[in-house]
């Protein structure tokens, strides 16, 4: 393994979703600790993260959000399949009943991923040089072929497909929560031909499912990306660079009201373990760790 060079994308998801979130990702990249974000458009601090973001040179990207609180294309706040009845998203497990009872017009889909990509725009100054899925909606069935076809229309390039090695031998994620991953995983399968068919790039290995919230320690982080590399490379000699994205949520705990996409702050935004992958994350044996498997942070734009 020593011999491998790795560059490893640590990205800061939900970048936008709270005062107390921006702050913590910001105090993790000056601490070298996460090396790319990635901005909720709709998120109530999503202004503040993007001057953040320029003001200390973090690379950003679009967390496209179809799930959580309110779109932000204007058509679409009033009357659109995207909606509950309360008017806001259908939330993580609602979104995908919708969209298994056919209720999703994907034309609206499409115009939202659209107007959150103009958004990010406006507030970054450029475009995204990567683009995912907030609780991974653009690996869904239907929504794979329209994500993709906006990410061809821009020229982003990069994605995440989260297909996380191992997974199945995570014997600490509790059932309900590992048949999510399971589906996510299944469904990301489904996707890497739409994805490749549109031209769009992923790192070689995503890991960010076992290693998150509680479950994050110094030796779960190494373990993880040293048994994705073995196996990488046990199915064929590698000559090159190997690239890694972890997916990380490190971030104060959000206070009500303060905070999320429109409805407030959810349990895991007002939990104790985003300060724990926080403080986990900017332990300096972590860092010695990465320097002695020869792995170098990078962001998506460093490909």
């Amino acid at each position: 393994l020593r011999m491998l060079q790795v560059k490893l994308i640590v990205t800061g998801d939900d970048f936008g979703y709270c005062p107390r979130r921006n702050q913590g990702i910001v105090d993790c990249f000056l601490a070298g600790a996460i090396s790319n974000v990635s901005l909720l458009v709709n998120g109530s601090a999503a202004a503040d993260a993007a001057k953040l973001a320029r003001r200390y040179n973090i690379p950003i990207g679009l967390h496209a959000n179809l799930s959580e609180g309110s779109p932000v294309c204007e058509l679409l706040k009033t009357n659109s399949s995207l909606l509950n009845q309360d008017g806001f998203f259908h939330g993580k497990m609602g979104f995908r009943t919708a969209l298994s009872k056919g209720f999703l017009n994907m034309s609206e889909v499409k115009q939202e991923l659209k107007a959150q990509v103009e958004l990010f725009r406006e507030l970054t100054g450029h475009l995204p040089p990567h683009m995912d899925g907030h609780q991974h909606v653009h690996v869904l069935p239907d929504v794979r072929h329209v994500f993709a076809e906006v990410l061809e229309e821009y020229g982003i390039k990069y994605t995440r497909v989260p297909i996380e090695p191992g997974l199945h031998n995570c014997d600490w994620i509790p059932p309900s929560l590992m048949d999510f991953y399971l589906g996510v995983e299944e469904d990301s399968f489904n996707t890497v031909d739409v994805f490749t068919k549109h031209g769009i790039r992923w790192p070689d290995i995503y890991i960010g499912l076992s290693t998150m919230g509680r479950n994050m320690s110094v030796s779960s982080i190494c373990s993880a990306i040293d048994s994705a590399v073995l196996e990488l490379t046990a199915k064929a000699p590698l000559s090159r660079t190997v690239t890694i994205e972890l997916m990380v949520h490190p971030g104060y705990p959000s206070v009500p009201p303060f905070g999320g996409c429109g409805e407030g702050p959810d349990d895991f935004s007002q939990s104790w373990e985003r300060l724990h992958e926080l403080q986990t994350l900017i332990k300096p044996e972590l860092q010695s760790n990465y320097k002695s498997r020869n792995i170098q942070l990078c962001s998506f734009k460093d490909l």
